[in-house]
């Protein structure tokens, strides 16, 4: 008697089970990296564009298609970007009392910004510049802000600005603590705040005072 031949067989019900099992260990196991970026909270641009913003006021940073930054037509290397934004943010330039900035050490140029509250940064870039070059433009600018902001906290508490916003956030922290700290940081950012607007603004030509 002839034996029947069996074709061995692959029982592909628990390779599924497998899978699917490999596929939850990975989504759980996997860090997602969150922090590549920009985190910042920007001013709103309904809230600049209705604001009365002299010509002088306002620094027009460019970036082209081709990764080159231009400031006021002019062009310029990133490098060089951080320490001209600090420039004009702390001219201190106005002659009315009521514009006066008496903490700016700023060259003071009539033709410059009147003080950190009126200065306004006008962002512009290209959609085909590359984003690498963008966030580098962005962290420049921010670097500006935390010189300042820097400068001001240690001379009036003794402390970066940098320090005292990580140790309000700190979970460590205790309620009378953050009380004081959200009073000086606040202060700090009422001193030179984080004017920087990507819309096209609503410039007016005026005279100089």
């Amino acid at each position: 008697m002839r034996r029947t031949r069996e074709n061995p067989e692959v029982h592909a019900g628990s390779m599924a089970d497998i899978a699917f099992l490999l596929l939850i260990f990975f989504l759980v196991t996997t860090t997602i990296q969150t922090d590549v970026g920009l985190d910042r909270k920007l001013p709103s641009d309904d809230v600049i564009n209705h604001i009365d913003v002299n010509e002088r006021n306002v620094l027009r940073i460019s970036l082209n298609k081709n990764d080159e930054l231009f400031v006021e037509d002019r062009v310029l290397k990133i490098d060089e970007l951080k320490q001209l934004a600090v420039a004009f943010l702390d001219n201190g330039g106005a002659t009315e009392n009521q514009l006066r900035c008496d903490y700016c050490k700023g060259t003071r140029d009539p033709k410059s910004s009147d003080n950190p509250q009126t200065a306004i940064i006008s962002l512009n870039s290209d959609r085909d510049a590359s984003y690498g070059t963008y966030v580098m433009v962005q962290d420049r600018l921010a670097l500006a802000y935390r010189e300042l902001r820097n400068r001001e906290a240690q001379r009036l508490f003794g402390q970066d600005f940098t320090a005292m916003e990580e140790k309000f956030y700190a979970a460590e922290t205790n309620e009378a603590e953050k009380a004081t700290l959200k009073a000086n940081v606040e202060r700090i950012r009422d001193m030179f705040p984080l004017n920087i607007s990507e819309a096209e603004l609503n410039v007016q030509s005026q005279k100089l005072a």
